[in-house]
């Protein structure tokens, strides 16, 4: 089961950021945070990195491949986990 919607309504909820916030951090309309989180579509491949960094989490946690796994500053796994 795909939770990238239900993840990324929590991670943002979670840091205290709008959806137009994280919107414009990754150049998207606020129409497509609030597509993503309500689960009507699923973020473009290329914006996972991208969400993840933000998140500092991995996107094996996004796509729910994970449980949560938090990078350190450097983007990296400290557990080397992916």
């Amino acid at each position: 089961m795909v939770v990238i919607g239900e993840r990324i309504r929590k991670l943002r909820t979670e840091k205290r950021v709008t959806q137009e916030q994280l919107a414009s951090f990754l150049c998207v309309t606020p129409q497509a945070v609030s597509r993503w989180e309500r689960e009507g579509v699923y973020p473009s491949l290329d914006l996972l990195p991208g969400l993840a960094r933000y998140f500092a989490v991995s996107v094996d946690y996004l796509l729910g491949v994970a449980e949560r796994d938090f990078l350190n500053e450097a983007g990296e796994n400290p557990a080397g986990m992916s």
